[in-house]
């Protein structure tokens, strides 16, 4: 019995090699289809972790607002959804649009050992620079929040109250140099108006929602309050977690201790954005990837007609084969291992090319292959393999069980 399997296997062999170059460019078909699927699959993964490690880097933060009774509170950052958080009370909402000294006590004493909490006051107006005049976003901080969240990349932090730091991006825009003068404050708005001293430019930060340094001017509380006024009145609070695990319960302590009664205030949690956007970055990575697969279509159509013609090329063949006692079965199988044969093929080189070609898109697509020989992107190599042969096995069925069911009689008298 071993011995009439290894016959048939070697017939199979047989005849992919009397018919070789039709039966490469089936296995060519194959060969594009795997790398089409896991090349897509080992882009879109690497997309995903990479934009999850930068938004991780921000997702331990949450934002707290007062509750304006605007919907809940709800930002958009870079075409973000919304990611806040707001408790129901039967009582109304607040009507102030900033958070007190109180307010920030209670939140304080809310997060406990959780993480840190620091106040922010937020405002934008007019600068000059030189002769050159425009808006910028000014963020107001107390001393030692200054110390403990920001990152200077040349100069100082701030130690008096006529001097800023700046944001990379700011500072490159506006071409400033630590030395730098920045009028701040539009007297047409009856704002006070006052020059300042650039002493600092931040280490960039990236992307955030808690605090966008980047493009901003950072100033002593003491200063923000001279300029604009409402000390104490603090436009957000923001908070550091440990551990993003404990999310959930801090965003609970929060509500339950300042929403008793009314809708004091509204939490933003970047998590939330970071769910969103990996699940949305998923979504077209398997929208690319379905459409990757029609070429496997293609390929199990070429699998086909090679199939059937060998069937068709081969009837004489078949109808000695079952004469001299060769099982139904026996027949079907031989086309099978050539089906199979084709397949493997295909899928071998397919993956080694996938490899080669897929880091490149990689490369190319996401501008890094830190994550590229993980699991997370490398599975794609076996699972488009394995669709590969599938296909394959089952673009051969038909064609094997037709030439398992031929008349011997009627195979012995064909041309």
């Amino acid at each position: 019995m071993k011995k009439k399997k290894d016959i048939i296997l070697q017939l199979s062999l047989r005849s992919i090699r009397l018919n070789f170059l039709r039966s490469l460019l089936a296995a060519l078909g194959i060969v594009i289809g795997v790398v089409a699927i896991s090349s897509m699959g080992m882009m879109g993964a690497n997309m995903t972790m990479s934009v999850t490690e930068e938004l991780s880097a921000m997702a331990n933060v949450l934002v707290v607002k007062a509750d304006t009774g605007g919907g809940g509170g709800g930002f958009s950052m870079g075409g973000g959804s919304s990611g806040s958080s707001t408790r129901k009370s039967s009582s109304s909402s607040s009507t102030k649009d900033y958070l007190t000294s109180a307010n920030f006590d209670d939140i304080e004493r809310a997060i406990g050992t959780y993480g840190t909490v620091y106040p922010l006051y937020q405002d934008s107006t007019k600068i000059q620079v030189g002769d050159d005049t425009g808006r910028a976003t000014i963020y107001g901080m107390r001393d030692d929040d200054m110390a403990n969240v920001l990152t200077v990349d040349e100069g100082t932090l701030p130690k008096t109250s006529s001097s800023v730091v700046v944001g990379p991006t700011f500072a490159e825009r506006q071409g400033l140099t630590i030395g730098s003068r920045i009028t701040i404050g539009d007297a047409t708005q009856n704002e006070t108006v006052s020059k300042f001293r650039v002493v600092g430019i931040l280490t960039a930060k990236g992307m955030s929602m808690d605090l966008n340094s980047d493009s901003a001017i950072i100033m002593p509380e003491k200063a923000y309050v001279g300029l604009f006024g409402g000390e104490e009145e603090y436009d957000q609070v923001n908070v550091i977690l440990k551990d993003i695990n404990d999310a959930n319960t801090t965003k609970t302590s929060i509500l339950d201790k300042l929403n008793r009664k009314d809708n004091v205030v509204t939490i933003q949690d970047s998590s939330r954005m970071m769910e969103s956007i990996t699940s949305t970055v998923s979504t077209l990575t398997t929208f690319v990837m379905a459409i990757a697969g029609i070429s496997l279509l293609v390929a199990a159509t070429s699998i086909f007609n090679v199939m059937m013609m060998s069937v068709t090329e081969r009837i004489r063949e078949i109808g000695i084969l079952r004469s001299i006692g060769t099982q139904k079965g026996e027949v079907l199988r031989m086309f099978i291992y050539e089906a199979v044969i084709l397949g493997l093929v295909g899928a071998i080189i397919g993956a080694i090319m996938s490899i080669i070609l897929g880091w490149l898109v990689v490369l190319a697509m996401v501008g890094t292959t830190a994550y590229f020989f993980t699991y997370q992107s490398l599975i794609y190599v076996p699972v488009s393999m394995a669709i590969g042969i599938a296909i394959c096995v089952f673009s051969g069925v038909y064609p094997a069980w037709r030439a398992a069911n031929l008349d011997p009689i009627e195979a012995l008298r064909s041309d």
